[in-house]
């Protein structure tokens, strides 16, 4: 489960939607530096930035963005392009774990600006390794939900490819596998016919911690700095809200 947005109790609200649009930019706008920099240039001879630029067009990011950060990554502007990947560890409310993945050209500045967002919004720094054993790294992609699509009909296309599971949920089917198996998910997928998103590596937690009311509204607080935040990349948690609970959050709101 990558981030949160599932649960934000503001997605009604514009100023919060044009908010979270422009951070999704900006993660495919990194993604397509940092494989324009490891590759060149040219997608037709470079697997990654075309595949980074398809998933950018996906999601509706400009051409002209597109076209600016590949040449940023490739060098061609002048600039340097040079992003680390890190990843930190943290507690929330009632026993949640949080894995925060950030892709950052600063190590100093991303690491006092997790730390004050989680401390700030109730949670701990926690020590290398006593979160990350709570989750796994899987491949999953969303499927769009379509009138008369069935959760059968997804796993017909994909479980050859190396599919482990399908899991409907409201507004798409997850289709999950091993990292490794993507490529071919993604193969299965287009020669089916099926539309899809957000196919992407992503960290599962391999048990889920269910909160109350009290503890979600901590949770969704500390979890939204955290993932406001220019460096975050992804926010993966083991928490999970029951829909009443989630309810009666949204008519806080």
């Amino acid at each position: 489960m990558s981030g949160h947005s599932k649960w934000a109790t503001t997605k009604h609200k514009k100023a919060v939607i044009d908010a979270r649009r422009a951070k999704a930019f900006a993660k495919y706008i990194k993604g397509i530096e940092v494989a324009a920099r490891m590759g060149g240039p040219d997608t037709a001879g470079n697997p990654a930035l075309e595949l980074a630029v398809t998933k950018a067009k996906k999601n509706s990011v400009p051409n002209d963005n597109i076209d600016r950060a590949i040449k940023r990554g490739a060098g061609l502007t002048g600039e340097t392009i040079n992003y680390d990947e890190i990843l930190y560890e943290a507690r929330g409310p009632q026993g949640t774990a949080l894995y925060i993945e950030c892709l950052t050209d600063n190590k100093n500045r991303a690491a006092s600006e997790v730390r004050v967002a989680v401390t700030r919004n109730g949670g701990t720094m926690a020590d290398s390794g006593s979160v990350a054993f709570l989750f796994e790294r899987k491949g999953v992609v969303e499927v769009a939900k379509k009138d008369g699509l069935t959760e059968d009909d997804v796993l017909v296309a994909v479980l050859d490819a190396g599919a482990e599971e399908v899991i409907e949920g409201e507004e798409e089917f997850e289709v999950v596998s091993e990292a490794t198996d993507l490529p071919a998910i993604r193969t299965a997928l287009d020669e089916a016919g099926l539309e899809y998103n957000n196919d992407d590596p992503q960290f599962r937690p391999s048990m889920k911690v269910e909160l109350d009311e009290d503890g979600a509204r901590k949770f969704l607080r500390l979890a939204d700095a955290v993932e406001e935040l220019d460096d975050v990349q992804n926010v993966y948690s083991n928490a999970e809200i029951p829909a009443e609970v989630l309810a009666r959050l949204e008519d806080e709101d």
